[in-house]
């Protein structure tokens, strides 16, 4: 990993009226980000204890959240913003994390 990765981690909880419509709203997202160069990787799961519980781990080339927002909050981020806030029974919980290290599994 690079050490001009950004990486977020990103907890949301959904209304449990709204997740199949949350989930149409994130894969439209997703596709739109896989597009963009400086995206590299995006994970979402889905709580196995709590259906209404999302993670999403991002991984970006930028230096820094400020480089991040200046490149990235372009109009199709701030309509999903919009569109998925009263799907949220919160707000959602980002946190930024700096890598430390990527292992898999060995060959041989």
């Amino acid at each position: 990993m690079a050490n001009d990765e950004l990486i977020f981690y990103v907890k949301l909880h959904v209304r449990p009226e709204r997740v199949e419509d949350w989930k149409r709203e994130f894969h439209a997202i997703a596709q739109a980000m896989s597009r963009e160069p400086e995206f590299i990787a995006c994970y979402a799961h889905q709580d196995a204890g709590d259906p209404n519980q999302f993670t999403l781990y991002e991984r970006w080339a930028e230096p820094d959240v400020e480089s991040f927002l200046r490149n990235q909050m372009k109009p199709y981020r701030m309509e999903y913003d919009a569109r998925i806030e009263p799907m949220l029974q919160r707000p959602r919980e980002p946190q930024v994390l700096l890598p430390l290290g990527e292992w898999h599994r060995a060959r041989g």
